[in-house]
Parts: structure tokens; sequence; C-alpha cells
């Protein structure tokens, strides 16, 4: 087989593995969850940013102030682009960006979180197609020990991007469509990363960066503060236990792989 074909086969399976728990939870979930389980993907978002992509841009880059500077454009940009989405929706008798708050009367923030996290997603899938394409070319084994530890990352992620969707107020068949694009994003991304690696390995960090950008805006800025709309101790606990769990899962998933890129 050759080195091309292991590596399509390996992103492809990391996709496929990824898609099929978001649909499994698809088929799942009930709508009650879903307000709940934000929790989780919050956590499962800072715990992928600050603890898996950002410190890989730096490793790869050897420039922490490259990777900041990606990081500053990323937060500016998720910016720009929640702006953008909500003069979309502007054509409505309540809008935020007019003062009013259309939250109380949808529970859903119009697709804003749900859109930058696909861009962000894609971004990093890309990247991950790139690294896996690297990791064969320069050794097999260290390709598959690259294959399985990003897939081992992707899942927590991927889990929590479907479950933000789900809340951004996509219906399941959208939002398991679009964790298909952004999976396709992987193979999109080895094939690049196969035929022109060494012009792609300087924006890498790049890359990176802005994924993890992504990520800690979506958290910080659209997920968080609704989370204060339930102020009592109990649910309080509830949802610092549901963080702490999502930034666990990517942290132990770290710790058993060993970080082998």
């Amino acid at each position: 087989m050759s080195t091309l074909a292991v590596i399509l086969l390996a992103t492809a399976a990391g996709s496929l593995l990824s898609f099929l728990l978001a649909g499994a939870l698809a088929l799942s979930a009930r709508p009650s969850w879903i307000p709940v389980l934000v929790s989780y993907a919050i956590g499962a978002l800072l715990g992928a940013s600050l603890l898996e992509v950002l410190p890989e841009a730096v490793e790869i880059g050897g420039d922490i102030e490259t990777v900041a500077k990606a990081l500053l454009a990323g937060i500016l940009l998720f910016f720009l682009l929640e702006k953008l989405v909500l003069w979309r929706h502007c054509h409505e008798e309540i809008c935020e960006a007019h003062g009013g708050n259309p939250r109380s009367v949808h529970d859903h923030d119009h697709g804003r979180s749900g859109l930058m996290i696909t861009v962000g997603d894609t971004f990093h899938n890309f990247v991950d197609g790139v690294i896996i394409a690297g990791a064969f070319l320069a050794d097999f084994r260290l390709g598959v020990v690259t294959a399985l530890a990003i897939i081992a990352h992707e899942i927590p992620q991927e889990i929590g991007d479907f479950l933000i969707l789900l809340h951004s107020g996509y219906s399941r068949a959208r939002a398991l469509l679009l964790n298909f694009i952004t999976g396709v994003a992987t193979l999109a991304g080895a094939l690049v990363g196969y035929y022109a690696l060494s012009a792609l390995e300087g924006w890498t960090p790049v890359l990176l960066g802005l994924a993890g950008a992504s990520m800690l805006y979506v958290a910080l800025s659209d997920l968080i503060p609704g989370l204060h709309k339930r102020a009592e101790i109990g649910a309080t606990l509830q949802q610092l236990v549901l963080i702490g769990l999502g930034i666990g899962s990517v942290a132990l998933v770290g710790y058993l792989i060993g970080h082998g890129r």
C-alpha cells in the first residue's frame, strides 16, 4: 500500500469514527439534555484549545509570539464574523444588535456559536490532516502514533462541537452534515500536506492559532454567559463539574497516549 493511501486511510478512519459518534448522539440525545451538556462542551473546547491546540502550535513553530499573534487575530476575526451573523438577523422584530434580547424568545443564538465553531473546527481538522501526512512521510510508526493521537483527541471535541450546533439552533440533520463537512477537511489537509508539505509547514502554527482562537471565543463569549442564567448553587456546581469533565477528558486522552506526536 502506498504512503498516500495509508495517509488517506488513517485520516478517513478518524473522521468516520467522530462522525459515527456524533450520529449516535443525534439519535439518543433529548432536547432537555442540551443546555446541561453544553457545560461539558465548554470544558472540551477550553481543554482542546489550551492543553492541545495552542501548545502544539508553539511546539511545531517554536515561536510563541507568532502563535500569540495568530490567536489575537483569530479572536478579532471571530468577533467580526459574529457581528456579520448578528447583522444578518436584524430584520427580526427583536434583534441583539439593536438592544433586544432574542434569546428570551428563542432558546438558541441564531447559529452564531455553531457557525464559528464550524469554521474553527475546519481549520483544526485541515491542520490535523497536514500533521498526519507529515508524520507518515517522516516515519511510518510516527504516522500511526500521530493518527491515533489525533483520532483520540477528536472524539470528545467532535461530540462537544455537535452539542454546540444543537444548542445554537441547528437541526440534528444539519448538525450531522456540518460535522461531516468539517471531517472532510482532514482529508483535504492530508492531500495538500502530502503534495505541498514544505510550503505549508510555516503556516501550520498560524492555522492552529486560529483554530485555538475559535474554540476560546465560542466558549468564553457565546457559551459561558448562557450558564449565568442559572445562578443557583446547585446549577453552578453541576456546571463546574461538567466543565471539569470536559477539560479532564481531553487531558486524560493526552496523558494516556503520552502525546506521541
